[in-house]
């Protein structure tokens, strides 16, 4: 039996994480007196340990038959991790508290991942209702501290991301192991998967437009503020974003019936494109950036459900969870890591103009690499693209 809502309950308070850390706690580091250099390099953490983690949890994940167990771990050690915040504002003692808590928090989603579509098997369709959920926990999370960061003190923030990691591990316990034989069927190795130049050209696309979203998720609270916005619009406008999200990952069954999985991912790259150049260059006007923010379900909710759909395609069987590792830690990790560590520097060199213009170029170059290295699909391979 599917285990739906225990999935979508744990989808809830992980992304409720996302929702409550990535738009504020850079403001709380900004609080804290920490350039803009040393906010870049913390909350690049998150990206290098998605790079350096991940394949190693579902290595281990694979060889011991333990993917719920490793969850569970990962979400008390992030939590432990997570508490190093309350003690230090010191660049080096934040700096050792967010290597501890990503390098735990990065095993999670490909193993989650994997065990949903594990649990749906057949049912791979219902994936968007289950992980809309997690969208659903991102805005509660930033609407309501955005709506209270405009009445209490900036630390508000380290308490209540505490009490939704704590969320996290409470939901944790609750998820099942899935079926064995759902996971140990055959599949080819890693080493000819990775040899298909579609899968280089995928992996290669995500790479960069992970990159292209890095000064978003880093300094786009701190300019919208700076531009004169409230935070409590800020929270609003993450919240736009998400709900267009939402909307994608429901509507995507319906989508994916009539575009292939190469056009949607296409679409999205190209509206990557249009988006970080608005937002750059059109801060001053609140419709352009209303409308860069509903662009987002297109760069993250319908380009993440096409390219997670993929994986699960190309990377069958045992490679389940190390095709979704390969996925988390080359794209939102290393690409996400590359894109956040240079908008540090260039936030300050060039200004955010440039540095979000910056992210349309690199999405643009994924859109390219995408082109040429997957090429149209023939006849009768709809399915697959």
């Amino acid at each position: 039996m599917l285990p739906y809502w225990r999935l979508s309950a744990y989808y809830f308070f992980y992304f409720g994480f996302v929702g409550a850390f990535s738009p504020y706690f850079a403001l709380y580091l900004q609080a804290a007196s920490l350039t803009a250099t040393e906010i870049a390099l913390l909350m690049s953490l998150m990206q290098l340990m998605r790079v350096l983690a991940p394949n190693m949890w579902s290595w281990l994940a694979e060889r011991l038959a333990m993917r719920v167990a490793i969850v569970r771990l990962s979400a008390l050690m992030s939590l432990v991790g997570f508490s190093g915040f309350f003690m230090t504002t010191e660049f080096a003692g934040l700096f050792a508290a967010m290597a501890l808590m990503a390098f735990f928090w990065s095993a999670a989603l490909p193993l989650i991942e994997g065990l949903a579509f594990s649990h749906l098997g057949a049912e791979g369709h219902r994936y968007g209702s289950i992980r809309a959920w997690g969208s659903v926990g991102f805005i509660v999370a930033v609407l309501a501290l955005g709506q209270a960061l405009d009445h209490v003190a900036i630390e508000s923030v380290l308490w209540v991301t505490a009490a939704i990691l704590a969320g996290v591990l409470a939901c944790s316990f609750a998820i099942p192991e899935s079926v064995p034989s759902q996971i140990a069927r055959a599949a080819p190795s890693l080493r000819d998967t990775l040899r298909r130049p579609e899968v280089r050209a995928l992996f290669g696309a995500c790479f960069l437009m992970s990159a292209a979203h890095g000064a978003f998720y880093v300094f786009y609270s701190i300019y919208l503020v700076d531009e004169g916005y409230g935070k409590a619009l800020v929270g609003w406008m993450w919240t736009l974003g998400v709900v267009a999200e939402i909307i994608v990952f429901m509507l995507m069954p319906r989508i994916t019936r009539r575009f292939s999985l190469r056009g949607i991912l296409l679409f999205s790259f190209a509206c990557a494109v249009l988006r970080f150049a608005l937002i750059g260059w059109g801060a001053g006007s609140l419709p352009v950036l209303l409308f860069a923010q509903v662009l987002h379900g297109a760069t993250f909710g319908a380009y993440h459900a096409a390219a997670i759909a993929v994986v699960n395609l190309w990377f069958c069987g045992r490679l389940q969870s190390r095709g979704q590792a390969l996925y988390g830690s080359i794209s939102f990790g290393a690409g996400g890591m590359l894109g956040g560590l240079l908008s540090g520097y260039t936030w300050d060199a060039v200004g955010p103009e440039w540095t979000f213009t910056l992210g349309s170029v690199f999405a643009l170059a994924g859109l390219v690499w995408l082109v040429r290295g997957w090429p149209a699909p023939r006849a009768g391979e709809a399915t697959s693209s």
